[in-house]
């Protein structure tokens, strides 16, 4: 067997394994909630989730463009979310579910308008230069975004498919304080470094400035600070197989931490700085994720 059929081999079976575990979760979570044509709505907001990113690989496979990846992304969330709370005999009058819906919607629209610019200004995005051309990884990559919109909204979606609703309070108000406070970090660092960017001063320089004096990756430590109050919002209303809805922060964590956030980026950027000092000196003094004030010297 070749080595690029094994390359094959290997990206369809993460593609099934991906859509295995999607809906395998969907079922158990949903195995108690609401139903729609005879299935758990979980199930059909899982079908939708996927579905959506098969369909926008085909142009985007043919035409070889990743530009429309990250805005599909985020759009799907907002359908999802949406169809989640509209085709819920009890979410449409639920407070905690209308309550989830808007703070998602905020999030998706920022950040997915803010990647999408960031793709058309910069012209592409590295992390396909590799694999666009080969239908299977691609595929692959598309079928993962399937899955991390699943499981990244499946607190919030047990909420919206419940079959019962409980009143908010303490627990909730808490969970809306970590979304603002990680909602904050993200949008604050993803403007920090897309100013320092667009300065030519700055051109072919690391950032350290601002929260990136703090943490390597002040805005994946935002985004898995959101995703924990979504969840912290979304408890309450849990039991059995719902228990399931708190993978979904420790999946954020887990995806940006250890398989394509973190990793790739500091690999980058050990390719392009690792022979400079004073970006050595700032590794050691910054921690890689969690906010803390730098140790002296750090990024000088």
């Amino acid at each position: 067997m070749s080595g690029s059929t094994q390359q094959t081999l290997g990206a369809l079976s993460v593609s099934a394994i991906a859509t295995l575990l999607g809906f395998g979760l969907a079922w158990l979570g949903g195995s108690s909630g609401q139903q729609l044509l005879g299935f758990p709505l979980l199930c059909v907001l899982a079908l939708i989730a996927f579905s959506i990113q098969w369909l926008a690989y085909i142009p985007a496979y043919l035409y070889q463009t990743e530009h429309y990846y990250d805005l599909i992304g985020s759009s799907t969330y907002l359908l999802v979310t949406w169809l989640a709370v509209t085709l819920s005999a009890t979410g449409a009058g639920d407070v905690r579910s209308w309550l989830l819906a808007g703070l998602i919607t905020v999030w998706a629209a920022r950040l997915g308008s803010f990647l999408f610019r960031r793709v058309k200004r910069s012209g592409k995005d590295g992390r396909f230069d590799q694999i666009k051309t080969q239908w299977a990884k691609f595929l692959m990559a598309w079928t993962l975004q399937g899955l991390w919109v699943f499981v990244t909204l499946f607190a919030a979606l047990l909420v919206m498919s419940n079959s019962v609703s409980q009143p908010l309070g303490g627990w909730a108000a808490l969970g809306l304080l970590v979304w603002l406070t990680g909602f904050a970090i993200e949008a604050i660092a993803d403007a920090q470094k897309a100013r320092f960017a667009s300065d030519p001063a700055n051109r072919g320089r690391f950032i350290n400035v601002g929260l990136w004096r703090w943490s390597r990756h002040p805005n994946y430590f935002g985004e898995i600070t959101l995703w924990l109050g979504i969840a912290i919002i979304a408890a309450p209303v849990f039991s059995g197989w719902q228990w399931l809805g708190l993978i979904s922060p420790l999946f954020v964590f887990v995806l940006l931490m250890f398989i394509s956030g973190v990793p790739l980026l500091e690999q980058r950027g050990d390719e392009k700085w690792g022979t400079d000092e004073d970006y050595q000196r700032y590794k050691k003094a910054t921690p890689v994720l969690l906010m803390w004030p730098p140790s002296r010297g750090a990024g000088e």
